[in-house]
């Protein structure tokens, strides 16, 4: 991936995916009622964001951890998804 991304593009696309990361984090905590599609999907986008910021500043700690986000965040967006559609609301 770093010969399509420059490594000022891999550091701004990193940083987006952390503000993402924020602003989820923010969401979790002030919502009276979150809403688990809307929070799996930012934590997703944050997670791929943060991937390909890594595909050019390498660190092995930091791509398993943001490796495994994504596919927390995947298993929340399927179980999200499931519920929406059977109409259960409990977790």
């Amino acid at each position: 991936m770093s010969a399509y991304v420059s490594a000022t593009a891999a550091t701004v696309i990193g940083l987006i995916g952390s503000a993402i990361f924020l602003f989820a984090f923010a969401y979790a905590n002030a919502a009276a009622k979150m809403d688990p599609l809307l929070f799996n999907a930012l934590n997703l986008i944050g997670a791929i964001c943060l991937l390909i910021s890594l595909s050019v500043h390498f660190n092995l700690a930091a791509f398993v951890l943001e490796a495994c986000w994504a596919l927390i965040a995947i298993w929340g967006l399927v179980r999200a998804l499931r519920r929406r559609h059977t109409g259960t609301t409990t977790p």
